[in-house]
């Protein structure tokens, strides 16, 4: 294996294209820095342009991560398939990921659905109505529904019902990393766009659009890793700017929906091609393998005839599973205890990083994010004090480091001392004995 790579090629193309492949045949490993920009250039006799492109297209596939002055290294996904999770280290508070707390789960309710056979409508007459009843609620057209297993599962069918390879996505960056390894897998180019608190700016999906991105993929609320989501202003400016380019396939990730702690915004609609995807996942469980999709007809038809050349259908007990859930008074006002218990559990962190100086933002979901300059030092620091979270190298392709903080367990006598070693982490201070 080759811990000191140096990419060949004559042009951006050939020399993402080496580094790819030396990465899937195993010849360099996930993690060696790629030269200098300058410095291969020179020895290529390339310009340094060229290879800031090849650097810049790698980070878009997801093969590569930049950090600044620190370089850009190989990430440790292949070119296809989902980069490796993150695990806590035994002993460390496990705030990794943004998952939501067992306890704020219902229990799942016995059910007994009449038998499903083949031929079969694919979706259940009862999800429907209840699905169709909580998008027109939001200004959703419910017309068309296909129920997919998950959100991840919905984006990608979207994405193959109307793309080919070669094709560019615009991306939120950072970003949710399972779409970044789903975009390289299906060959097509993610195109960032840095967002702000209230999401992608307005600025940021112009630039998308300017380039040539067929699709665009937004998460209104809850947005990963950051906790973004839009107010009605940012879903109006968005809105304004996709009606005027209404060939462009809009997908909507709406994957925390009723615990996000923000109200549902959308551009449904003002496409020709769109689709968005509501998992329940993070409401009710998940190992609940299911998400009801709402789309134009076209994109709603081919999900479910590409669907049909696969697994079938989503399962009928999952989908009267999911039914008997949402018509179910207790479970109801479970789901509006979590959306409370969430809202004060990432208020009560970003509240006490303020009080120390540290900013950090999320306006909904389970988790915060904390710009930083230095991730491995950070994440090792606060390792060290107890505490394992995410570095966010593994979300961005040109946005500036941060870290991310699941906030979904995170109880109100610990974030204060979260803060305090977050704090002491920035500020590189020895740690506490106590």
């Amino acid at each position: 294996m080759l811990i000191h790579y140096r990419p060949r090629g004559r042009n951006a193309s050939e020399i993402s294209r080496d580094v790819e492949g030396a990465l899937r045949e195993g010849l360099v490993a996930p993690g060696v820095m790629l030269p200098p920009v300058r410095a291969l250039a020179a020895e290529l006799g390339l310009s340094p342009v060229t290879v800031a492109a090849a650097y810049r297209e790698l980070r878009e596939k997801g093969i590569a991560r930049g950090n600044g002055r620190a370089g850009t290294r190989i990430t440790g996904a292949p070119p296809i398939g989902p980069r490796p999770s993150l695990v806590a280290p035994a002993g460390a508070r496990n705030l990794v990921a943004g998952t939501p707390d067992p306890a704020l789960l219902p229990v799942l309710p016995r059910v007994s659905p009449p038998l499903r056979m083949y031929g079969d409508p694919p979706v259940s007459a009862r999800l429907a109505r209840l699905a169709a009843e909580r998008f027109l609620a939001d200004g959703i057209d419910p017309r068309h529904l296909a129920v997919v297993s998950g959100a991840l599962d919905g984006v990608e069918r979207v994405l193959q019902a109307w793309l080919r390879p070669g094709d560019r996505v615009g991306v939120e960056d950072p970003g949710y990393p399972a779409v970044l390894d789903l975009l390289t897998a299906m060959n097509l180019g993610a195109v960032p766009m840095p967002i702000d608190e209230f999401g992608v700016t307005p600025g940021a999906l112009a630039g998308a659009l300017d380039r040539g991105c067929q699709a665009v993929l937004f998460t209104p609320r809850a947005q990963a890793p950051t906790g973004a989501a839009w107010d009605a202003g940012r879903g109006s400016e968005l809105t304004a700017l996709l009606a005027a380019r209404p060939d462009v396939l809009v997908i909507e990730d709406d994957h925390a929906g009723p615990v996000s702690g923000a109200a549902a915004q959308s551009t449904a609609g003002e496409s020709r091609r769109w689709a968005t995807v509501r998992s329940v996942s993070k409401s009710l469980g998940p190992d609940l393998r299911l998400a009801v999709l709402a789309g134009d007809d076209v994109t709603v038809s081919r999900v479910e005839g590409r669907q049909a050349l696969g697994p079938g259908w989503v399962s009928g007990v999952l989908q009267e599973t999911v039914a008997e859930l949402w018509q179910d008074a207790a479970a109801g006002r479970l789901l509006a205890r979590a959306a409370a218990v969430y809202a004060e559990r990432r208020r009560g962190l970003i509240d006490a990083l303020a009080a120390r100086g540290v900013r950090a933002t999320g306006r909904s979901g389970l988790a915060v994010w904390v710009p930083v300059t230095d991730e491995p030092g950070v994440t090792g620091a606060l390792l060290e004090r107890g505490w394992a979270v995410a570095p966010g190298e593994r979300f961005r392709i040109a946005a500036r480091p941060g870290i991310r903080i699941g906030t979904g367990t995170l109880t109100g006598k610990e974030a204060p001392r979260l803060a305090a070693d977050v704090a002491d982490s920035l500020a590189r201070r020895p740690r506490r004995s106590d």
